[in-house]
């Protein structure tokens, strides 16, 4: 996603969605003969995650993420921003889980610059990145701009930093910029469009956003009503919004 001003950053985030959304209906129907393949009355449901408190960041490290991704997901009419929707909260919790500590990953040396399609080449796990990237952001804003930190510059100041990460035109010690903006907007995007039991998308604004109708059981009755919003507001696997309050 790019920051700039020709095209909103929240126009950016529904074409992006809808784009994966449209990949993942595409995936080829499996037919299932004689015994269904899973057995009746299992589940393994997903723990409400616990929205009090800080797992992962500091009180520093919070209120740097919390600034950068209201820049990345700005509040505006149509909604709230990244920091009210739960975003810096969906990214603390996933840091401190399995994905923070890298353990799906292969992280065995050489560690060697690759072509784009192979992603980021680092000894570090993304909490380790986050890390050294929220450290060496507020250190380049102290040295640079004289201020005292990400967190104290203005807006404007704020988006021309993350730009110039995007745009690789800062470096950091340590850790590219480049990279680490690119992981945080990830991150960012994750938990603005994830199911809220994951701590993000609260009140599923990322959803009403977009028109998704989320965990619903049944919406057969609207399928083949093309190109209308859906009627019906959203379900989370912890039910409504308003349930939940």
């Amino acid at each position: 996603m790019s920051l700039r001003k020709s095209i909103s950053r929240r126009q950016v985030l529904i074409s992006s969605t809808a784009a994966t959304i449209f990949i993942a209906g595409s995936a080829v129907a499996k037919s299932i003969s004689g015994a269904m393949p899973w057995q009746g009355g299992i589940a393994s449901p997903v723990s409400p995650l616990n929205p009090n408190g800080w797992l992962t960041f500091s009180p520093k490290e919070v209120a740097i993420v919390e600034a950068i991704v209201d820049r990345l997901i700005p509040a505006d009419e149509s909604g709230p921003g990244g920091k009210d929707s739960g975003c810096a909260l969906f990214i603390d919790r996933q840091l401190a889980g399995p994905y923070g500590g890298a353990e799906t990953m292969y992280m065995r040396p050489p560690f060697m610059t690759g072509v784009p399609g192979q992603g980021t080449q680092t000894q570090f796990s993304p909490k380790q990145q986050y890390r050294l990237g929220l450290s060496a952001l507020d250190d380049y804003c102290i040295r640079t701009l004289g201020s005292k930190g990400f967190a104290s510059l203005s807006p404007a100041d704020q988006d021309k930093v993350l730009r110039d990460m995007e745009a690789g035109k800062i470096k950091f010690e340590g850790i590219s910029a480049k990279d680490f903006f690119h992981l945080i907007l990830t991150n960012t995007q994750e938990g603005f469009f994830a199911d809220p039991i994951y701590g993000g998308n609260k009140d599923m604004a990322g959803w009403k956003l977009i028109g998704f109708a989320g965990a619903r059981y049944d919406y057969r009755d609207y399928i083949d009503q093309h190109n209308k919003p859906f009627p019906l507001p959203p379900v989370s696997l912890q039910g409504r919004a308003e349930w939940n309050r």
